[in-house]
């Protein structure tokens, strides 16, 4: 809706127009050139301009030689149009959670039964016991620490022999060579700690 201007010797000015109410708003002089509020066009970025005035089109595909869609939304696009930025992040998180708990099943059991055979090795003579518990709770603490570690350096060692055993290693390192040596001075150690407690 334009609003008229009325142009006269004093200038230029909107002139009084009655309200709903039956009130009257008084005239207003304008500057040449003055866009009212409403008339002004909503501000949009480069960036905003660039994409409505892309094409909808592949580069190259003519419009005459395009298909013809069927009215509608497009078969290619997500139900999620609508929904902001954050909310289109987490739908897709969504759906990356689901595909991987329906991936989880097909994965092999050979994971399972590694971690659950690991438990059941005793590295020591104990048979996986815990340390007794008794004495200096700083020194007892430390030991468990100790037993702890050594444990865990235990199972990668194991872990690492594994994989050489079955091919999944087929050039170790100098390190990993070092680590598969250390394994007997690391039982020894083990066992000395165990029977202190």
């Amino acid at each position: 809706m334009a609003t008229p201007y009325v142009t006269d010797e004093t200038g230029r000015y909107i002139p009084s127009t009655q309200r709903p109410d039956g009130t009257w708003r008084k005239q207003r002089r304008v500057k040449e050139g003055y866009v009212p509020q409403e008339e002004v066009p909503v501000y949009e970025n480069k960036y905003v301009k660039f994409f409505r005035s892309k094409p909808e089109l592949p580069p190259g595909l003519s419009p005459d030689t395009a298909p013809a869609r069927p009215p509608g939304p497009p078969q290619g696009a997500p139900p999620e149009q609508g929904l902001s930025k954050a909310a289109r992040r987490n739908l897709k998180r969504k759906e990356k959670r689901r595909q991987q708990q329906e991936k989880a099943p097909e994965q092999p059991q050979d994971t399972d039964g590694l971690s659950s055979a690991l438990e059941k090795v005793s590295l020591s003579g104990t048979g996986g016991a815990p340390p007794a518990q008794g004495g200096d709770s700083a020194g007892n603490s430390e030991r468990s620490r100790r037993i702890k570690s050594l444990r865990k350096k235990l199972r990668q060692v194991e872990e690492l022999r594994r994989r050489l055993e079955a091919g999944g290693l087929p050039q170790p390192t100098q390190e990993q060579l070092e680590k598969l040596g250390r394994r007997k001075a690391l039982e020894d150690e083990l066992r000395g700690l165990e029977s202190d407690s």
